[in-house]
């Protein structure tokens, strides 16, 4: 089925080289399709690792081997399959996991724990081995790549390729970052929600680069929701390759430690809110900002209560002001509330204050706001200090139209 470009894309932007990282993509042809669907990338020895996987308990044989590997803290190399998520496939799909690691441990010389791989698609149909290792094969026999053609190999019904980077002073040293992600179904926080991989020529202890991406992803990736549905294979990794040459960051008390994880935090928001973006079917990009609450995690819980809601979502869909629905998704959301402390506003025009609607309220400025593609809405519990962000998506009638095709 063709899938329409999102009206909320964005550009890839120009992402620049990181030192130590040699990307390649080949077709495994893991679809009925003439694409590129197998993403390799080479990794300079003594690359640190970290990595956040999903909680789910049907987690595939990827997530697995990938949860115990990242302890480890190194890697030589990572490969994305798309179109088969090689999930729910028992021992075969962890014999195509341990084939691939094997194939490519071979050929780099490396240890099967620094070969890392994620697999994303259909559920329950065994990833084919011979297929994917004549994939590998032409992999390693190609050219060298750009981030863009990676960011597109790895996708299965996303509209866009993902990417976004920065750079930090580490000391007198510069180092570069660079992320590209997949992901537009299947998207609720539960760790991470999706296939995500950021790649940095900083020289970070491996220790500290779990630290920092867990606090990022807290943030960030864990603060976004399409359809509520948490994938059985969603991995965020993390790379830092130690090329750019600046002193090691082993701690929070190491030079330069706040700026390397202010530009990581930076790259995992813009991915994040990338995949909102591309939300299957999404005509609306919603940010919630949820303050007043007993604590950030209360905040969080809240602000995903809202997002997750089919009805706040269809009412936005529809442009319809329906703050009703909002105050339902906090009431539902089994968090501390106070309905007569409550305030609620679209587009920075309160529309409820203190559990009662605002005197004289005019929806005109509101419903020109919810004509928008950028919807803001912000919810005031009134009970404490807490406050987090969320990001979320209309719910449309092309999101039920993708997924009741998704494996034609």
């Amino acid at each position: 089925m063709q899938i329409d470009r999102s009206p909320l894309a964005r550009p890839f932007p120009q992402l620049p080289d990181i030192a130590g990282v040699t990307l390649r993509v080949a077709r495994a042809r893991y679809k009925t399709w003439d694409r590129c669907d197998l993403t390799f990338a080479e990794l300079a020895e003594g690359t640190a690792a970290a990595g956040v996987f999903t909680k789910s308990a049907c987690a595939s044989s990827e997530v697995e081997l990938g949860r115990e590997a990242v302890k480890l803290g190194r890697a030589r190399a990572l490969v994305v399959n798309a179109g088969n998520s090689n999930a729910f496939t028992g021992w075969r799909g962890r014999a195509a996991v341990e084939a691939i690691r094997a194939q490519v441990s071979g050929a780099l010389g490396c240890s099967l724990d620094e070969v890392f791989v994620s697999s994303t698609g259909v559920i329950g149909v065994p990833l084919p081995i011979d297929r994917a290792e004549a994939g590998i094969t032409a992999a390693l026999e190609a050219a060298p790549c750009g981030w863009e053609d990676a960011a597109n190999a790895i996708g299965t019904t996303d509209t866009f390729a993902k990417g976004a980077g920065a750079s930090a002073m580490i000391g007198g040293t510069r180092i570069e970052m660079a992320g590209i992600i997949k992901g537009s179904g299947m998207i609720a926080p539960d760790m991470a929600t999706m296939l995500g991989y950021i790649f940095t020529d900083a020289n970070v202890a491996p220790a500290f680069l779990q630290e920092v991406l867990e606090s990022a992803n807290a943030a960030t990736f864990s603060c976004i929701t399409v359809d509520g549905d948490t994938s059985t294979s969603d991995t965020v990794m993390v790379f830092a390759t130690g090329k750019a040459g600046n002193a090691p960051i082993e701690s929070w008390d190491s030079p330069g430690a706040d700026a390397f994880a202010a530009a990581l935090a930076d790259v995992c928001r813009t991915l994040a809110q990338l995949v909102v973006r591309d939300g299957e079917g999404a005509r609306k990009f919603i940010t919630i900002r949820v303050s007043g609450a007993t604590s950030d995690v209360s905040a969080r819980m809240v602000g995903l209560s809202i997002a997750n809601s089919p009805l706040v979502k269809t009412a936005i869909a529809g442009e319809d002001a329906n703050w009703g629905r909002v105050v339902m998704a906090v009431g539902k959301a089994g968090e501390p509330a106070d309905r007569d402390k409550l305030s609620i506003a679209f587009g920075g025009i309160w529309t409820a204050r203190n559990g009662v609607p605002v005197e004289d309220y005019d929806e005109t400025p509101v419903a020109a706001h919810l004509k928008g593609e950028e919807i803001d809405i912000a919810v005031d519990l009134g009970l404490g200090d807490g406050r987090a962000s969320v990001w979320t998506c209309d719910l449309t009638h092309g999101y039920i139209a993708i997924n009741a095709d998704y494996r034609s």
